[in-house]
Parts: C-alpha cells; sequence; structure tokens
C-alpha cells in the first residue's frame, strides 16, 4: 500500500471511530438525579384526552412506557432519563421532555397546568415529567 493511501484509510477509519463513539457517548452521560414520564389517574377536568392508542413506542417511549406501566400494582414510571452537562446530551438525545413538547403540539386541548391527559383503555391519566431521587 502506497503511504498516501494508508494515511488516508487510517484518517477514514479514525473519523468512523470518532463518529461511533459521538453517537455512544450521549447516551452515558448522567447527571444529577434522573427525570421520569409519569402516569397516573385522574379526571380529565375542562381537558380532551388524547387518545393514547395513536401514540407508537417508537416515537414516544417514554409516554407508552409509563402508560403500560400505570395499570393496577404499577409505577406508572417511564425509563429513567437523565440530563447531560452542559446541555451536550440534549442534542442528541431523545427525552421525556420532547415527547412532552411534541405531544403538546399535536394534542393543545389534552394540555392543562403544565400535564397532558391521555386516554388509554376507559381510563384517563395525567402525564408529567418529574424529577425523582432513586432509580
Amino acid at each position: 500500500m502506497r503511504p498516501i493511501t494508508k494515511k488516508a484509510v487510517y484518517t477514514i477509519f479514525a473519523v468512523v471511530v470518532v463518529l461511533l463513539a459521538l453517537g455512544a457517548l450521549p447516551g452515558l452521560l448522567k447527571s444529577g438525579e434522573p427525570y421520569y414520564l409519569t402516569a397516573a389517574a385522574a379526571p380529565a377536568g375542562n381537558v380532551t384526552p388524547f387518545n393514547a392508542s395513536e401514540v407508537t413506542g417508537n416515537r414516544f417511549p417514554y409516554t407508552t412506557t409509563a402508560i403500560e406501566r400505570a395499570g393496577p400494582g404499577g409505577s406508572g414510571r417511564s425509563d429513567p432519563y437523565w440530563r447531560g452537562p452542559v446541555g451536550f446530551k440534549g442534542a442528541f438525545t431523545h427525552s421525556p421532555f420532547d415527547e412532552e413538547n411534541a405531544l403538546n403540539r399535536q394534542y393543545a386541548d389534552a394540555s392543562a397546568n403544565g400535564s397532558l391527559y391521555a386516554r388509554h383503555n376507559g381510563t384517563v391519566y395525567r402525564l408529567t415529567v418529574v424529577q425523582e431521587a432513586g432509580g
């Protein structure tokens, strides 16, 4: 192999390794107490709850997990999400805050007092992002 070709191959390899590391790194960063999306049965009040069956687990994993776990004896909490230092992580990862913002835009009538309301199997759930100690 010619020296210039060898350098080019090493450079491409190094770039690929750095890009792969940047893809994995944000998920490993953890700072402070974790955030959860919680779902708790609640009266709808003056809002129109959205149909939780319309949201998919691929696009809204925190929402669907919280609602699935809100059944009898369940915690009603999604998987934990930790914010990273200096806001670096938020630009590269999906968070419960992203889901809350998207659902607020998509279902404006289902939002009141900082919470969203969803209907699933005849039960209305209040969805809220909370920060709690412990995992």
